[in-house]
């Protein structure tokens, strides 16, 4: 049994802090009743941390504080999301905060889903909400993720609040060599955000 906690831990440090994850990041390799032995056991240890039911991270920590810090919810709503198989889009305070156009944490997160509607109270004390919203798989269909975080971050701005620093923001936060797959991607979106999205992934000379 020692084993199989040294080589869980091993796969959980290897992904570095802050990834959160259930035991189904584990079934491939190990059985299902040793691995929620291994994550109790863990848990208990301090090495990892649970932030909501059935789901751990391997926690993040400020040497200025002195502390593990809050868990990245992005991280287990993506842990959560690969548990059940569920496609999912953040949208709101929370596309908006993870593009880097607000730096309000949001005191709840919302992400589309193709799954069920569910709300999970996450941390140890609870403090910050994680909804799924079921959606159209129209706003979760996108095959990049970066396209529907932008559709969705856009759509929380509206048209008025978008300006040139949003643009520049935006174009920073994208990686180069997708850029052409995003326009690709998000063809048949809102006239309005399309032109936004073509602005940002097509510099100007």
């Amino acid at each position: 049994m020692q084993s199989i906690d040294k080589k869980i831990l091993s796969r959980i440090y290897g992904r570095g802090r802050g990834w959160a994850f259930t035991k189904i990041d584990f079934v491939a390799e190990f059985g299902e009743v040793n691995i929620h032995q291994a994550l109790s056991g863990l848990a208990r240890a301090g090495r990892i941390r649970r932030v909501c039911h059935g789901v751990y991270d391997y926690p993040r920590y400020s040497e200025l504080l002195g502390q593990a810090l809050s868990p990245d919810v992005d991280q287990v709503a993506q842990a959560l999301a690969r548990k059940f198989h569920w496609r999912i889009q953040p949208s709101g305070d929370a596309a908006l905060n993870l593009l880097g156009l607000s730096t309000q944490v949001p005191g709840k997160w919302v992400y589309l889903s193709d799954g069920p509607n569910r709300e999970y109270a996450i941390g140890e004390d609870g403090a910050q909400a994680l909804v799924f919203r079921k959606s159209a798989l129209k706003d979760t269909g996108f095959k990049n993720r970066e396209s529907g975080l932008m559709v969705q971050a856009l759509k929380a701005l509206g048209k008025e609040s978008v300006d040139q620093a949003v643009i520049e923001t935006l174009r920073q936060r994208l990686d180069p060599t997708i850029r052409e797959r995003i326009l690709k991607d998000t063809r048949a979106v809102t006239g309005w955000i399309y032109q936004i999205i073509k602005q940002v992934c097509r510099e100007s000379d």
